[in-house]
Formats: C-alpha cells, sequence, structure tokens
C-alpha cells in the first residue's frame, strides 16, 4: 500500500542538493573545494612580512566590504565572535551604567558576565523568545549591550532608528549573525562584532572585532577595574595596540582558516559584494516565508513579521495536537522529525537551539541556495504528516 493510501502525501522526489542548513558553523559558499584554498603561507610564521599582510588583507577587505566608516578600526581577534565580544566588554564597560537587552541565550550571556564582572549600575531590559525588549526602556546616557539578530531565537532588530543620534553612552553589538547579510548602520554603533563562520560560512576560531573613534577614546582614557587577561588587552600604556588591526594578531591564528575566509571574500565579490549577499539572504528569508505563510502546522517563533531574522530562521510547531503535549513531549516529537530527516539526508542540523522553545531552526544566510530551502519544505511537510499519523494512530490505540 502506497503513502497516499495511507493517507499520507507522497514521498518528496526532490532532495535539497546540499542538506546542510546549520546556524553554525554554517554551510560553505557554493562551489567551495578545499583544494582551492591557497596553502602558500601554510606552516610559517604569521609575524612574517608575507603572512602578515595576508592578515591584513583580509581586514581590509572586511573593513571596505561591510561599508565600515572610514575611520573605524577593525582587527582579528581569537574566540570567534564570542571572544571578540568578551574582549570589548571587559575593556570598555565600567565608567557608565550599562543598559542590556536579553531576549535570546547569547544576550542573556552577555548580562550574566556583566553581573559576575560586577558592574554596578546594570539595567536588564528582557523579552521571552519570540519578542524584543521595549525598547524605548534604553537611557542614551548609559552604555548599551545588545545583539543584532539573536541566533537561538530568530528575533532581529528592525532597524536602528531608535537609537539615538550622538547619544553619550556606547552602543557594543553583538553582530554575528548579522554581518554580510543585512544593512547595518554602523553610524549609530561604537563596538561591532562577528565571526567568520556565520554568513560567510568560513572556519570558526576566529573573531572581527571592529571599534568607532569613540570606542578607542573610551579605551585609551578608562582603564579596566581589574587585571585583563593578555588575549583581552587592547590597550598598551594607555595606547591602543595598532598592530591587532593591522595583522598583528594578539596569538597565532590558523592561517588555513585565513586562507578559506580569504576565499569566502572572493567568493562574496564575485556575487556583487555585500548587497549581493543581502539579496540572497533575503531570498532565502522570502521562500520560507511564503512557505510558512501557506502551511497551517507551522508558524514563526518571532511574533512581529519586522523582528523575523532571515538568517537563522526560527519556527515552531503550532499544530493543535502537537500544542496538547507536554514541552518534553514536544521536543522527543521534534527530535524524531530531525531524526527522519537526516536519515533521509535531506536536513542537517535545523533543530531548534537547546533553550528554545521545541521548533526548528534553518540558516538562511548567503551561501544556502534557495533551491535547496524550496526543496526542503516539502519534506517538512512530510515528516510532519507522519509524526500526525503516529500519533493519532497511538491515540487509537
Amino acid at each position: 500500500m502506497n503513502e497516499e493510501a495511507n493517507g499520507l502525501p507522497e514521498r518528496p522526489r526532490v532532495r535539497p542538493a546540499d542538506p546542510r542548513f546549520s546556524s553554525g558553523p554554517c554551510k560553505k559558499y557554493p562551489g567551495w573545494d578545499i583544494s582551492h584554498l591557497n596553502t602558500e603561507f601554510l606552516g610559517r610564521s604569521h609575524r612574517a612580512k608575507l603572512p602578515k599582510q595576508r592578515l591584513r588583507d583580509a581586514i581590509e577587505i572586511s573593513h571596505r566590504m561591510l561599508g565600515l566608516p572610514a575611520d573605524w578600526k577593525l582587527g582579528i581577534v581569537p574566540g570567534s565572535d564570542t571572544g571578540a565580544f568578551e574582549m570589548a566588554l571587559w575593556s570598555l564597560l565600567g565608567p557608565k551604567a550599562v543598559d542590556v537587552l536579553v531576549w535570546e541565550s547569547f544576550s542573556n550571556d552577555w548580562a550574566k558576565d556583566l553581573k559576575a564582572l560586577g558592574v554596578e549600575q546594570l539595567n536588564l531590559y528582557q523579552a521571552e523568545y519570540g519578542d524584543l525588549p521595549d525598547l524605548n526602556l534604553v537611557d542614551s546616557t548609559h552604555d548599551l549591550v545588545m545583539v543584532y539578530n539573536g541566533t537561538t531565537s530568530g528575533v532581529c532588530l528592525p532597524d536602528l532608528d531608535w537609537i539615538e543620534v550622538g547619544r553619550e553612552g556606547l552602543v557594543l553589538c553583538d553582530a554575528t549573525s548579522a554581518a554580510f547579510a543585512m544593512p547595518i548602520d554602523f553610524d549609530k554603533l561604537d563596538v561591532v562584532t562577528w565571526s567568520w563562520q556565520k554568513v560567510l560560512g568560513s572556519e570558526g576560531a576566529h573573531g572581527m572585532l571592529a571599534l568607532s573613534p569613540r570606542a578607542v577614546e573610551r579605551l585609551e582614557t578608562s582603564q579596566p577595574r581589574y587585571p585583563l587577561p593578555k588575549l583581552f588587552q587592547l590597550t598598551k600604556g594607555e595606547k591602543l595596540v595598532d598592530g591587532i588591526f593591522s595583522g598583528a594578531t594578539i596569538n597565532t591564528p590558523s592561517m588555513l582558516a585565513l586562507e578559506d575566509l580569504h576565499a569566502a571574500l572572493a567568493w562574496a565579490e564575485s556575487q556583487g559584494g555585500v548587497e549581493a549577499l543581502w539579496k540572497r539572504t533575503q531570498s532565502n528569508f522570502d521562500c520560507i516565508d511564503s512557505w510558512v505563510s501557506n502551511t497551517a502546522w507551522i508558524d514563526w517563533l518571532p511574533r512581529d513579521p519586522a523582528t523575523r531574522s532571515p538568517t537563522s530562521m526560527c519556527l515552531q510547531v503550532v499544530d493543535v495536537e502537537f500544542v496538547r503535549l507536554e514541552q518534553s513531549a514536544q521536543q522527543l516529537a521534534i527530535n524524531a522529525m530531525l531524526a527522519k530527516l537526516e536519515q533521509e539526508n535531506v536536513a542537517l542540523d535545523i533543530g531548534n537551539y537547546r533553550s528554545a522553545p521545541p521548533g526548528f531552526r534553518i540558516w538562511g544566510g548567503a551561501t544556502v541556495e534557495t533551491s535547496d530551502l524550496q526543496a526542503l519544505t516539502p519534506w517538512l511537510d512530510w515528516v510532519f504528516a507522519e509524526f500526525k499519523q503516529t500519533m493519532q494512530e497511538n491515540d487509537h490505540d
């Protein structure tokens, strides 16, 4: 007896050409091949002239492609985006009150770190998964800590219009799932961090730290209240360690990962630069948004359409019978569907983040092909229909 006779939709015949939709590390760009990487500088000192120039080139290309203001500093630092943002938290905050916007796990981590660091005037503005905090509560005289795109909730800032021009406090922005994927008004920010392994699909372990002139001034005029680990030291003798922002990294970088970044940047330029990456990302979002709009059992986790991330696209099951289940049973059902999708080799690593509500998280960054997402959605319908049939059979038993 075939599936249609059993009341199931027919098993889709077309699979995604690439089933990798992980939200980090993210899919490589189309056509990537490790044999294409330049190995000339492997096994050489990163302090030598040509390897150091290669690091500087990656900084300069990223600075130009992203459209950072000309007077901003950009450096390569250890520890991926987390390391870059921790450096900023430890090095810059303390002189002023700090407002922290929390709406998912990583922004919550930054709030916990600031509490542990003993920031005396700490104001926490929090929202549950699916929502943004009240942005009107932010005080322009305070420093502000936030993520741009909530990778684990799929909630993204719609814009930065709410940030006051000429504000007194600094704005520290973790932009790891936003940089290269969407327009960012850098004039409203003072610190921006991201990693190589998100939108560009390159390798992890290295972070990018961008500083405005105001952030540099803070570093050079206000010393931290506690000793900084070597990896976090951005100043020496009350002056910015400028070498960090010209290719002299704090510690030894992976020259292989650096070449992978160069390959990703070259691919991005071949597509038309950052604006082409924005368009590719938006096309991926439009594909999933269209499917969600026409599918009764699934919905976006972010409630406000203006805040739905085009990269970390977080979805929840809204089918009535599913919603009636205990949350633990919902997660078990999601896990079973994920296992089936992986078994069919149509979707890898699209489960919700461990602290998020049960559901799916599908990466839609620029390295993902829209055609693969188009091929994925019928499989999601199919695997959910299988789950529903099993649940109904168990109820009858």
